[in-house]
């Protein structure tokens, strides 16, 4: 049997992620394809008990390494629980996070260094990266808007200021431009439906589908 694929939606906050990691799931299912729909921080049961810790505290409880391992930590169970046994039976799995977004916001928006994400991540899973990465991509006041509007703010990261998403939204464009070969960069601010339709041609176009 052939491996599966992996892919992960990432971006910043107000970008639809999760919305979209669920349509593009069942477009995969309506494909006839066995999908696998997770998230992180967490995707296994022992990687949500992690997401719940390092989420209890507020910011500056943890040390910025420790929280680089706390997270890794969670993405080893996600990967050894959840993504590898599921690529390994053939099956698709479409992640709302993965890896870039430690890049993106630790290593690059808190400023700890991609070197220190990159160490840390080759301990847990040496080589691996998906075989897919959409970014969905909007200006930094478009997803504020969105956020507020639907009550957001709920985590340490949608509560920083605009500058710290400024930071972010160009750390994303920065990882799409090192791993070319695997990211699409999606424009989030259009309407629901036209950027559901670009993710599934960007997926319809990377495998041939």
């Amino acid at each position: 049997m052939s491996r599966g694929k992996f892919i992960t939606l990432e971006g910043g906050e107000g970008a639809g992620k999760s919305t979209q990691t669920t349509l593009l799931a069942n477009f995969l299912r309506n494909e006839g394809l066995d999908v696998v729909q997770t998230r992180e921080v967490g995707g296994a049961p022992s990687a949500e008990v992690l997401r719940d810790v390092w989420l209890d505290k507020k910011e500056g409880y943890w040390d910025p390494i420790t929280e680089i391992f706390l997270i890794m930590a969670a993405r080893r169970e996600h990967l050894v629980k959840t993504v590898f046994p599921a690529l390994a039976r053939g099956a698709w799995v479409v992640s709302d996070r993965f890896v870039d977004s430690t890049r993106a916001y630790q290593g690059i928006g808190l400023g700890l260094g991609l070197d220190k994400v990159d160490k840390s991540y080759d301990l847990i899973a040496p080589g691996f990266e998906p075989d897919l990465t959409l970014l969905l991509d909007l200006p930094v006041n478009v997803g504020l808007a969105r956020m507020a509007s639907r009550g957001g703010h709920d985590d340490r990261y949608q509560q920083k200021k605009s500058d710290f998403h400024e930071k972010l939204r160009e750390a994303y464009l920065t990882l799409a431009r090192k791993y070319d070969s695997r990211f699409r960069i999606i424009d989030a601010s259009m309407g629901q439906s036209a950027v559901t339709a670009a993710l599934e041609n960007a997926v319809r176009e990377r495998f041939r589908l």
